[in-house]
């Protein structure tokens, strides 16, 4: 499968947003996907493997602080990589079910509880780690909630995706083995989910007004 001809089916299942007309951050998340999903497909690997070794490295998340903060944080990345790679396996396999959907769905929302629970175990306040989560959960569920209502694209690409929620908790714990303020990435991470939230409702409110 070619880098066009995925392009076109990740649209698809992404409610018609083309990566190849997105920000550079997105659209070379979905290119490196695509080519290292297509050597996993080769390798017979299937999408729901893959979906669980990420969820099972994002579990490992909380458990690595208390023995580096550095670790950690390349443990979120490589579980946001394998968060990228399960759809792009799917894609080039020709094993997209509405099963994996839901579990990749799922997984998402589990591993990114599992990282803000990091941020908690670094010193972050638990009040501001449960705002941060509340509000990045909302946002993911005004959209779907949304798109059963009949809205038929994403809506917007805001600024709180989940590329944006793993570069925040990878290169915030990173950042944390260096500078003592636990409390600033779950801020940061809360304040962009809440702009998100706020893009998202308003094209929402036009989509099914």
């Amino acid at each position: 499968m070619t880098w066009d001809e995925y392009a076109v089916a990740w649209s698809g299942l992404h409610g018609g947003f083309d990566p190849r007309k997105g920000s550079r951050v997105v659209r070379g998340w979905v290119r490196t996907a695509y080519r290292i999903g297509s050597w996993l497909s080769g390798k017979r690997v299937s999408p729901m493997t893959v979906t669980t070794c990420g969820l099972l490295i994002c579990l490992g998340v909380p458990a690595a602080v208390p023995l580096s903060l550095l670790l950690a944080a390349a443990l979120v990345l490589v579980a946001a990589l394998a968060d990228g790679l399960d759809g792009a396996v799917a894609v080039v396999s020709g094993r997209v079910t509405r099963t994996g959907f839901v579990y990749d769905s799922v997984a998402d929302r589990i591993g990114e509880a599992a990282w803000l629970v990091a941020f908690w175990l670094a010193g972050a306040p638990g009040w501001l780690v449960a705002v941060a989560g509340a509000a990045s959960w909302l946002h993911e569920y005004v959209r779907a909630r949304a798109v059963a209502a009949g809205m038929s694209e994403i809506g917007v690409v805001t600024v709180a995706e989940r590329p944006t929620r793993a570069l925040i908790a990878g290169l915030g714990l990173a950042a944390l083995a260096v500078v003592d303020l636990p409390w600033l990435p779950p801020a940061f991470w809360a304040a962009l989910q809440i702009a998100g939230l706020t893009q998202l409702s308003v094209v929402v409110h036009r989509a099914l007004r």
